[in-house]
């Protein structure tokens, strides 16, 4: 009964997350949103089907890990030292203004200051997966706006795992009889072993772990292995040093992103991190009652507040100070007006340590699916604003205290790199190695694309720039910059899912121009139905090296030699002639 229950509860999870996510994703939402109410659907507070909500709850353990693990593979402090001078305060000002904000409005409900601190700081941080999603939908990214919002968010991710190491410490030691300051210590100096030992040891042995399993070439082994590292280190920190999974996950993430193994793993692994997350966010939904939010009404309308309004409010309010366009700072304001994962993570850990009741966790997922829903919206609401901001001077100069900036001219240099060309080739044997040199000879800056990750290193010495991970995936070609590319270069002949390469460039960037290499002749119609511009097969150049150099020996004049050539060209490539 007990393995029936396991299979029901995750067919009915993911079943009924797959079915209400993609109709959210079709609504324009985030599929977040679909995975929270089916979560609410197969749970105890609605009519119908019932899951195990003890099962799903353990199932989503894992997946919390994975979640935390990945935060840390994505975490660079490069983002954050970018927009350090920005993001850094202004984030410890927009956190400390919506905790501030929660703990009043949990306490004026007869809450106490504990519990309403826990409350407030899960309503600071905003959902990584809902910015992101958001500002890559309107192209907004890789603008000022989107560098400093992630900044921001690099700021919130360590804000989150500070509060999910420190509040045991904090709310749960003096319950176990020890002194709060003794408490504290400790958990200090738990955590400062982990780091130490993961920093030291793990640095080292990590990388040459995954240097031993990539050389065996396996995908599989692979993709195991980054879950042993994750599970591994997430529970090894809990039994040995006595601190949270999920910081010991954060800290194997960081560890694997800092190798030159971070791309893949990212790419390999954690589509599994993904399938997990999913079940996290359906053992939330289990927990929401939504009868009960008519019981407390207002404090449901004040949570939404604090999220809607205060918080954004809070961070307009410091970007404006700093003297920020406006433009970019409602943009900031409007894409960080939600809360996501690491709130229900906080959500969770408020009730372990006994200070959350249901009402508490009902308020913070209903107004976690609101937020979602509605940011989208908000941020559609942005150009027009801009807009009509724009249209009115005096208001303009009251809202918008940024700077003039001075187009000035524009230099050789930024000329050149207006008109840089940029090729991603996937290969680097002798084909690869000769077409990269030409390249580079010719002033385009090639990025190649390698899974052996010593050919990676050797490439990298030589002053090319290069990747290591699988071609296949579409993280791998981004991160290789497809997306600002004029040519995708396939160097290698008989090149196994060459098909799946081509479209997700295609994907990335219609415009690009894609040149492919061919073993045989009847792998042209494939190739070029996938979207190559130009084939090249080892058949038929040989054969018209053939023609050509047998030609020139009987005699043949040049015209001849290039009117029998055109000929064999066609008859050897027919209606799939490049």
């Amino acid at each position: 009964m007990h393995q029936y229950d396991l299979i029901l509860t995750l067919t009915a999870g993911l079943g009924g997350a797959l079915l209400l996510g993609y109709i959210t994703q079709r609504l324009g939402l985030s599929p977040i949103v679909g995975y929270l109410l089916a979560g609410t659907l197969v749970g105890p507070n609605t009519p119908g089907l019932t899951v195990d909500a003890a099962m799903a709850e353990q199932l989503a353990e894992i997946g919390v890990i994975l979640l935390m693990f990945g935060v840390g593979l994505q975490f660079h402090l490069e983002e954050l030292l970018a927009v350090r001078g920005i993001a850094l305060p202004g984030a410890i000002v927009q956190c400390a203004v919506s905790t501030l904000a929660g703990a009043a409005l949990a306490h004026a409900f007869g809450w106490g200051w504990d519990a309403g601190i826990v409350f407030g700081i899960a309503l600071a941080v905003a959902s990584t997966v809902v910015v992101i999603r958001v500002l890559s939908d309107h192209n907004a990214l890789h603008t000022p706006a989107g560098h400093v919002a992630v900044g921001w968010l690099v700021v919130e991710d360590v804000f989150t795992v500070l509060a999910i190491v420190m509040l045991p410490a904090l709310f749960g030691g003096t319950e176990s009889g020890q002194p709060l300051w003794l408490a504290l210590t400790l958990t200090i100096l738990k955590v400062g072993g982990l780091v130490a030992f993961t920093a030291i040891v793990g640095s080292r042995v990590i990388p040459w772990i995954l240097d031993k399993i990539a050389m065996t070439r396996s995908r599989e082994l692979f993709t195991l292995t980054v879950l042993v590292i994750a599970l591994g280190i997430a529970v090894g920190s809990s039994f040995i040093f006595g601190v949270s999974m999920a910081l010991g996950a954060f800290l194997a993430g960081m560890v694997v992103g800092r190798s030159d193994y971070s791309l893949r793993a990212a790419s390999d692994a954690l589509p599994m991190r993904d399938a997990f997350a999913v079940l996290f966010f359906v053992s939330v939904g289990l927990l929401l009652d939504p009868g009960s939010l008519f019981d407390s009404p207002w404090l449901f309308a004040g949570t939404l507040a604090i999220i809607l309004v205060i918080s954004p409010v809070a961070t307009f309010v410091f970007m404006w100070v700093m003297r920020r366009p406006f433009g970019e700072s409602i943009a900031v304001s409007v894409a960080l007006a939600q809360i996501g994962e690491f709130s229900f993570i906080l959500s969770t850990l408020g009730r372990e340590l006994g200070l959350f009741t249901m009402e508490a966790t009902n308020t913070i997922v209903a107004a976690s699916i609101v937020s979602i829903v509605v940011n989208p919206l908000l941020f559609r609401s942005i150009t027009p604003m801009t807009n009509w901001v724009s249209a009115r001077p005096s208001l303009r100069r009251v809202l918008d205290r940024s700077a003039p900036v001075d187009g000035g001219e524009i230099t050789q240099e930024m000329r050149a790199a207006r008109a840089g060309h940029r090729a991603v080739l996937i290969g680097y044997g002798p084909t690869g190695k000769t077409v990269a040199r030409l390249l580079k000879e010719s002033g385009i800056e090639p990025t190649v694309v390698e899974l052996n990750i010593d050919t990676v290193r050797a490439i990298r010495q030589e002053g090319v720039d290069a990747v290591y991970g699988d071609a296949t995936r579409p993280e791998t070609l981004i991160e290789a910059g497809i997306q600002s590319a004029g040519s995708l270069i396939l160097t290698s002949a008989g090149m196994a899912n060459s098909t799946e390469v081509i479209r997700a460039a295609r994907e990335a960037n219609p415009a690009v121009r894609v040149l492919a290499r061919a073993m045989y002749l009847r792998d042209l119609p494939d190739i070029k139905g996938a979207g190559a511009d130009t084939v090249f097969t080892g058949e038929g150049e040989v054969a018209l090296a053939f023609v050509e150099d047998l030609l020139s020996r009987l005699g043949a004049t040049a015209e001849q030699i290039e009117r029998e050539r055109a000929r064999a060209h066609t008859e050897l490539f027919g209606e799939h002639s490049a």
